[in-house]
């Protein structure tokens, strides 16, 4: 069984979320990840671990990654960000925690024992910090 079709079984356990969204949260993790270790410590202040499944990374908390998310919509999506991952059943950070650990029941991703669905619950508003400094004057010169 390939990726692909390993997580459509997991979106048929739980049709809320497009396969589309667990690719794009598994994109968002390497891409937080990656901001952390080009800026360095001070970028995301990293607080314990999680891991993909026989690899050794550092942990990416729900705030982290609830941020990456939207910073890395916002540069492939642009102003569509929101209106794409609405369509694939993200409307707030807590689905972002639905689908996280969606991923650690399948055996995809691992956690600590301090780690909860509670860490992505209404962390900020989803659409609002997409929407945010995406707005332009049409007036306004180049």
């Amino acid at each position: 069984m390939n990726f692909r079709e390993h997580l459509t079984t997991i979106a048929a356990r739980d049709s809320r979320y497009a396969i589309e969204g667990y690719l794009f949260v598994f994109d968002a993790l390497e891409f937080t990840r990656g901001l952390r270790n080009e800026r360095g410590s001070d970028a995301f202040r990293i607080e314990s671990t999680t891991l993909l499944r026989d690899e050794v990374a550092e942990h990416v908390t729900g705030r982290e990654l609830c941020l990456g998310v939207c910073r890395l919509s916002r540069a492939q999506f642009g102003l569509l960000a929101w209106s794409i991952l609405t369509e694939w059943g993200i409307r707030t950070t807590a689905d972002l925690g639905e689908i996280v650990f969606n991923l650690i029941a399948a055996g995809d991703l691992e956690t600590t024992p301090t780690d909860s669905r509670a860490d992505f619950d209404r962390l900020f508003d989803l659409e609002e910090t997409l929407r945010a400094e995406m707005e332009f004057d049409l007036d306004k010169p180049d």
